[in-house]
């Protein structure tokens, strides 16, 4: 029922936003990663709620147990199952939408799918099911970090502000700088401001994380449908609210000639085969040629907000709804974490597959 991703480094994950928890099943890790739990719980920190006043005030510790797989601080190679219980649940908040459908969330399509829905928080549809994502994330990057891979994601703009550099030009240690996770300081704080402007209107504000991913080998993806930026942008719109995904030039690459767009081959002093531009985004013929991997992923408005709207009950009536609870102006810093884990959790089932490619000496 599509609650897996991956092929041999695969997960399942499982849980509601108002159950008793939310978890992960990481199956095909390597035995021998040395990994801890609070490796994976700093990753989920990073993610939880209430950590700032940008974002929702639910209070959650998000503390991760991990039940198997590890033991004396390495993977076995068994299934790793870890889970995180919901502690700050506030059922009542969502008793006014039992038989309401909140505009631009999941609940009519639940309904026409399943013909029934939980109407907690969204249940399933909530993005608490990212807490799942997150800490098996931590896993893969531990995984890529073995091999010299490096994924960093960062807010690159709310709403019409935007970080104007190129990636190569802003300084990636200071994602973490400020509450919004953006490394541009000035460009931050005209951040935070309109995110507090939307929350202070009762309103919510979109915008995109960008991400780069360094160290990347050449020869990483599968042709023909499992092309890597076409799981990459699988993993991305799986995420919740995220409306587009466009890597290397994207988009902009339509106004450019072939002959300004193309990636030139050169040798550099290493040996190394390099291009000299990197319009292709680390990615040509659907595999990695070991440039820079780079991206952009939008979010939308978050799409609870506390101003009164028309939409229609299960009964087809018209009814006014006003959201109520605690909810993101913007989904955007917590977002950063969950892109860092689907971007990791891509590249390490690559990685994986591209050992069985081949035959080496």
């Amino acid at each position: 029922m599509s609650n897996s991703y991956g092929k041999i480094f695969k997960i399942t994950t499982f849980g509601e936003s108002h159950g008793v928890a939310v978890g992960v099943i990481v199956d095909g890790c390597p035995a021998g990663l040395e990994i801890t739990a609070e490796e994976i719980q700093a990753a989920l920190d990073r993610r939880r709620p209430g950590q700032s006043d940008i974002t929702t005030p639910r209070k959650e510790e998000d503390k991760v147990t991990i039940l198997s797989g590890v033991f004396e601080g390495k993977t076995t190679g068994t299934p790793i199952a870890m889970v995180v219980g919901n502690k700050d649940q506030a059922s009542h908040d969502y008793l006014h939408v039992a038989q309401a459908f909140r505009p631009s969330h999941a609940d009519y399509t639940y309904t026409a799918k399943y013909g029934l829905r939980d109407h907690r928080g969204g249940g399933r549809s909530s993005a608490r099911e990212t807490v799942a994502r997150v800490a098996a994330g931590a896993l893969a990057a531990k995984l890529l970090q073995h091999y010299g891979i490096m994924v960093r994601s960062y807010v690159s703009q709310v709403g019409s502000i935007k970080v104007r550099k190129h990636y190569s030009r802003v300084d990636l240690s200071q994602i973490d700088s400020n509450k919004v996770r953006c490394p541009d300081g000035k460009t931050a704080a005209r951040m935070i401001g309109l995110i507090e402007d939307a929350r202070d209107s009762l309103d919510t504000i979109g915008g995109v994380v960008s991400c780069v991913v360094q160290g990347v080998p050449a020869g990483l993806g599968e042709p023909v449908f499992d092309k890597l930026h076409a799981e990459l942008g699988k993993a991305m719109l799986s995420i919740n609210a995220v409306k587009g995904f466009e890597y290397g030039s994207g988009f902009e690459g339509v106004k450019l000639r072939g002959s300004q767009h193309n990636d030139q081959f050169y040798t550099d002093d290493e040996g190394n085969v390099r291009t000299r531009t990197n319009h292709s985004g680390g990615i040509q013929g659907g595999i990695s040629n070991g440039q820079d991997i780079y991206f952009n992923v939008a979010f939308k408005p978050v799409a609870t907000i506390l101003q009164p709207q028309q939409t229609i009950n299960d009964a087809g009536e018209e009814i006014t709804l006003q959201g109520k609870g605690r909810h993101d102006p913007c989904v955007l810093p917590r977002a950063v974490p969950i892109v860092d884990a689907m971007t990791a959790l891509v590249l390490a089932d690559f990685l994986l597959r591209q050992r069985g490619n081949k035959l080496t000496p």
